[in-house]
């Protein structure tokens, strides 16, 4: 079968999702308002609140949320249990999951004045709640920045070679990110200083974003560092460095920009598969179902696949940290109420559209292709790579623009999580003024930093990169958090009833139950599988064991809340 008939269904499926159970949501569950005046234009201070209009925002909410998450996961869980696994999670989990989480982050969020989404809680729950949940969230950014940071530094490091004679430098990749930093911050200034409007910005510098690309291997960027492990380390203490500056600093100079060329660039991405795809002919060559084959070491077809293949595949079907994102910084930038749709459902479905076409680089190849063993990050640039050749374009050039995609939706993440630690510990603590934000930020990119530098090893003595060692636990978190900001839309849900049968809170509440259950079980094996098998970082497992009686505590308060809500609070009559 051509790969192009799954992907074209898998997009006719997301599209009629946002059609039909977008608009559900919006009309009859959120009930979407725009003469409610939001809360960036009603606080519009030029730093944190900061309007935008709707395009810009949805490219950087877009870039934001997706980071490697709708690369790694869906390429990883494919790898393991064979593509069709992977694609009904993603289209299942992205229209009736994680679109409900984003959608209802964002407009729990704006309807608390741009508060987070653990302010939801604080309010209808309780104090005590709010404070594990904070914590539960600080923990859990330290380490999506743990994970992304050591993936973003493995492609500023090494070569890929083609094979007939060209070679992609780590170096000239770390170049080209570089530029792209730095064109962005000129645009940013552009449109501040230069009355610049975003269209013309745009036609301007999103085809600098490509000299960038092209510059960066004729400019390579060489540490100097003979030890590739020790090259990706101080490269991962450089991205936190930056993630330090670019989160302290005015939305307008760095995040919006690099955000709107971010979403362009994204968008290019997916065009240019979706040509590639179009016109290259490819066949489906990996097998459908892993655990099916013979040869297959993975044991029986629904386990290990229950719960690993809903905490590999986080973002581009359902990911906690959106609910941040959306509740952190978007809420502070929504221009209008009907914006959410777009921006928070749109954007989660386009997700789910960038982790169909990373399963689709995965679905051309033959099950003992070398390619597989790579690096998610380089399966991924390897498929653009082969779509680009049929315009014409040299692989390697193709093989850079995929890996500055790659890195692209990392940098939205990493300085967005950085903002977002800063948030959380300037609450918690009451600190305030730039000493507050100063020492919160510091302390958000700090604590990865001790993470990146620390080697683990596997059983033969062989060091394990930071990303392998955090992304089942990261999974795990991160899905686990999705079930806690799910149980915050449903008690805000709950808490507005308008009546005896008004049951919309059952959108977020079943599948923050899905959530609950899948992440507490990952968990729980993972502390197993280190505790008593002796696999994995010991502190990881008892941070692990931190973070399910966290979550347990929260649903507990929160359980408690709706009894005592459901009972004490009169129902007006329908």
């Amino acid at each position: 079968m051509n790969v192009l008939v799954v992907v074209v269904a898998c997009a006719g499926i997301l599209l009629a999702g946002y059609r039909f159970y977008g608009n559900f949501l919006s009309k009859k569950v959120f009930k979407l308002d725009d003469s409610r005046v939001t809360p960036a234009v009603e606080k519009n201070d030029g730093l944190d609140y900061s309007p935008a209009p709707k395009g810009m925002l949805l490219g950087q909410h877009f870039s934001a949320i997706a980071a490697a998450g709708p690369i790694t996961g869906p390429i990883l869980a494919a790898v393991m249990f064979g593509w069709a696994p992977a694609l009904l999670w993603i289209l299942v989990g992205s229209i009736f999951i994680g679109g409900v989480h984003d959608m209802g982050s964002l407009v729990a969020s704006i309807r608390n004045q741009a508060k987070s989404i653990t302010e939801v809680i604080r309010q209808h729950v309780s104090l005590r709640a709010w404070i594990l949940f904070q914590i539960f969230i600080w923990i859990t950014l330290v380490y999506v920045i743990v994970a992304f940071t050591d993936t973003t530094a493995s492609s500023f490091v090494g070569n890929i070679d083609l094979g007939n004679g060209e070679m992609v430098t780590g170096a000239g990749i770390a170049s080209s990110s570089v530029l792209y930093l730095l064109v962005s911050v000129l645009m940013g200034l552009a449109m501040k200083f230069g009355r610049l409007k975003e269209g013309l910005a745009t036609l301007i510098f999103i085809p600098l974003v490509g000299v960038a690309i092209w510059a960066g291997q004729l400019l390579p960027l060489d540490l100097g560092i003979a030890d590739p492990l020790m090259a990706q380390k101080v490269w991962g203490g450089i991205i936190l460095a930056y993630c330090l500056v670019a989160s302290a600093v005015p939305m307008w100079l760095v995040l919006q920009p690099r955000g709107a060329l971010g979403g362009w660039f994204l968008y290019i991405a997916l065009a240019v598969c979706a040509i590639g795809l179009i016109f290259g002919g490819y066949d489906i060559q990996y097998p459908a179902f892993m655990a099916l084959q013979a040869d297959s070491q993975l044991g029986s077809f629904w386990f290990p696949m229950f719960p690993v293949l809903f905490i590999t595949v986080a973002c581009g079907a359902c990911s906690g940290f959106h609910s941040l994102v959306s509740s952190g910084t978007t809420s502070k930038q929504l221009n209008k109420e009907s914006d959410a749709k777009p921006v928070a459902y749109g954007a989660m479905l386009l997700e789910a559209l960038v982790a169909v076409v990373s399963v689709a680089c995965v679905m051309i190849l033959k099950q003992n292709d070398a390619m597989i063993g790579k690096s998610p990050n380089f399966i991924y640039a390897m498929g653009i790579g082969s779509f680009v050749e049929l315009f014409g374009i040299p692989a390697s050039l193709g093989i850079s623009f995929g890996l500055m995609a790659f890195t692209t939706f990392v940098y939205d993440t990493l300085d967005v999580c950085t903002r977002l630690g800063r948030y959380i510990i300037e609450e918690l603590t009451g600190m305030k003024g730039w000493a507050g934000k100063i020492i919160s930020t510091v302390l958000t990119a700090g604590v990865p930093l001790f993470f990146i530098f620390k080697t683990s090893v596997d059983a033969a003595g062989n060091p394990i990169p930071a990303w392998k060692v955090f992304w089942s636990t990261f999974g795990a978190t991160n899905q686990l958090l999705a079930a806690l900001a799910l149980i915050g839309v449903t008690v805000w849900l709950f808490s507005i009833r308008t009546g005896k049968y008004d049951r919309k809170y059952l959108v977020s509440l079943i599948p923050a139950v899905v959530m609950f259950v899948m992440s507490n079980w990952s968990l729980i094996s993972s502390i197993y599988t280190t505790l008593m098998l002796g696999q994995g970082m010991i502190v990881v497992a008892f941070i692990s064991i931190l973070l399910v009686c966290l979550s347990v505590m929260v649903a507990v308060e929160s359980y408690i809340a709706l009894r005592h809500s459901s009972k004490a609070r009169p129902i007006p009559a329908v």
